[in-house]
């Protein structure tokens, strides 16, 4: 280790922190009994004895603590996420596109077959599945198409990705999470996203926000075609328009599958809400704030909340939930909605 390197995790005046897993290595050491004769070596988590686990697993939660504590992040989770799980398994979930829409690479007769291309809210799988598999090193993280979904993966901590007409673990846990005050639910004068509503009598629903184009020609392009591409919610009277702003949903709650597993839903109405809820937690530019925001705003951990996702040339933006704007509804076990 240089010094340099030391005195930079030292510093008074400009602190530099320490990586996450020199902390769980240095930890493991600390843990081990010293051999009577040898040369200490670091260990491996599975040579620990129970004594040395419990020792590990104490030092590791204080130095993690320190390490938060610099960055005035206290009480958050260790990598300033929700995304960070102290033990596994960790299981993502993943909306499947349509047959009739798929890529003809996602036909398993093509040389080329490319099993991602059965996967809907690409973009957002990618970005979370990095970003899980970074601030979970050690555990075990899969991810499976809703359809293939088998009752023993629905245990340890669940992270279920999109919305519910092509999640079909997201439809069904939408139907058991009663308490949820909040629903996504299909309307009539959209084709190719669900809206969200609130579940009280007379509340709001929250919609995308959509801007009219210029110079274009329905005719010319013609209703099949859109209804095939669905593309149908881009156009409106003839005349087609882009999409602006979206919603995301992002919750952690209980896993009702798993009495000490978790379950974190990041949906949108459209791809750009589902990316932006998971761009919340993985942005460089705002997780940190966020987290900290949903460390001091739901203690206890269990919430749920909508967020504006702006759209720039077709471009998910992060949402900044400093910026109140864009925290659209929030709710949490044991307390009124605030819209």
């Amino acid at each position: 280790m240089a010094v340099a390197t030391i005195s930079s995790w030292e510093s008074k005046t400009d602190p530099k922190l320490p990586p996450k897993d020199r902390l769980h290595a240095y930890a493991r050491f600390f843990a081990r009994t010293p051999p009577a004769n040898g040369t200490p070596h670091l260990p491996g988590e599975q040579e620990l004895t129970a004594g040395e686990r419990e020792r590990f697993q104490t030092l590791h939660q204080e130095l993690l603590n320190l390490r938060d504590a610099v960055r005035g992040v206290a009480d958050s989770p260790s990598d300033g996420s929700i995304l960070s799980f102290k033990d596994g398994p960790i299981t993502i979930i993943c909306p499947e596109v349509p047959a009739a829409n798929r890529s003809s690479l996602a036909r398993e007769e093509n040389p080329n077959y490319t099993e991602a291309y059965r996967y809907a809210d690409l973009d957002a799988l990618i970005e979370l599945w990095g970003q899980i598999r970074a601030s979970n090193p050690e555990l075990k993280v899969t991810r499976w198409l809703a359809a293939e979904v088998v009752p023993s993966e629905m245990k340890g901590h669940l992270v279920v990705l999109g919305g519910i007409g092509w999640n079909l673990v997201a439809d069904r846990l939408q139907r058991e999470l009663r308490d949820l005050p909040i629903q996504q639910v299909e309307v009539s004068d959209l084709k190719n996203g669900e809206i969200f509503r609130s579940s009280e009598p007379g509340g709001p629903e929250f919609r995308p926000v959509w801007k009219e184009r210029a110079n274009a020609d329905l005719a010319a392009v013609g209703t099949k075609q859109i209804a095939a591409d669905q593309t149908e919610d881009a156009w409106r009277g003839g005349k087609p328009r882009r999409l602006v702003e979206d919603v995301a949903f992002l919750a952690r709650l209980r896993n009702p599958y798993s009495p000490h597993g978790t379950l974190t839903i990041c949906s949108g109405v459209y791809s750009r809400g589902v990316l932006g809820a998971v761009l919340a937690l993985t942005d460089d530019d705002v997780r940190e704030r966020n987290a900290a925001y949903i460390a001091s705003r739901f203690p206890k951990g269990s919430f749920a909340m909508l967020m504006r996702v702006p759209v720039v040339n077709g471009k998910a933006g992060a949402p900044d939930l400093d910026i109140r704007e864009n925290r659209l509804y929030e709710w949490s076990p044991n307390e009124d909605p605030t819209p």
